[in-house]
Formats: structure tokens, sequence, C-alpha cells
């Protein structure tokens, strides 16, 4: 079973920073990307920035410039460096990971796993 741990959340003032890690962990997997996803109260949950396996990443417009998607593909860890925070950033920030699991009787299955979320906080 693919398992996520995530950390780094935290109280912050507003034009400060913090960096979010996401830690997976298991055996006979592989994975083809991660996401940092964050929601807040009252809003729906929004994608904040993507990465495959390969490096290519993806932002939302509003993180352009701001955050920072990373990924250590030795330590199947992926980082979120948020820079310039803003009050309106905070929210439950959630690490996606998605990929192949394989079992031993040959089979591949793909997987979709959701971490359980990290509380940031910036004050104005």
């Amino acid at each position: 079973q693919v398992q996520l741990v995530e950390s780094g959340g935290d109280l912050v003032q507003a034009g400060g920073f913090l960096s979010l890690s996401c830690a997976v962990s298991g055996s006979a997997f592989s994975i083809n990307g991660w996401g940092w996803y964050r929601h807040a109260p009252g809003n729906q949950r929004e994608l904040v920035a993507s990465i495959s396996s390969g490096g290519i990443t993806n932002y939302a417009d509003t993180m352009k410039g701001r955050f920072a998607i990373s990924r250590d593909l030795a330590k199947n860890t992926a980082y979120l460096q948020m820079n310039s925070l803003k009050p309106e950033d905070t929210a439950v920030y959630y690490c996606n990971v998605h990929g192949t699991k394989w079992y031993v009787d040959g089979r591949r299955d793909p997987f979709n796993a959701w971490g359980q979320g990290t509380l940031v906080t910036v004050s104005s």
C-alpha cells in the first residue's frame, strides 16, 4: 500500500515563507507525478501545483512566481516552497500522488493517493 506523509504546515506572517514536503512510502510502486492542492473554508479544493516524474511543472495562475514545486526521486518526496505568503493562502494543503502499483502476480494497477493534509495559516 502506498502512503503519503505531509509536513511543514505552520502559522506564518504575511510576506513570509514555508516549505511543505510530501514523503511517499510503500513497496513495489512507481510514481508518475505529484500534485499539491489546497482547501480553504468556503472554497472548493483547488490545484496549487503539480510536477511529473520527468520534472514538468504546472502552477495555478495565482501561485506562479510565488510557489515552486520540486521532487526528489531518490527519496520519493515532493516539496512545495511557498514564498510571499498572503492571508488568502491560508488553507489545508494536500499532497496527491499518482502512479503504478505492482503485484507479485504480475498485475499492475494505477493508484491515486492523498495525504492527510497540513494546515498553513497566514496572518495579516
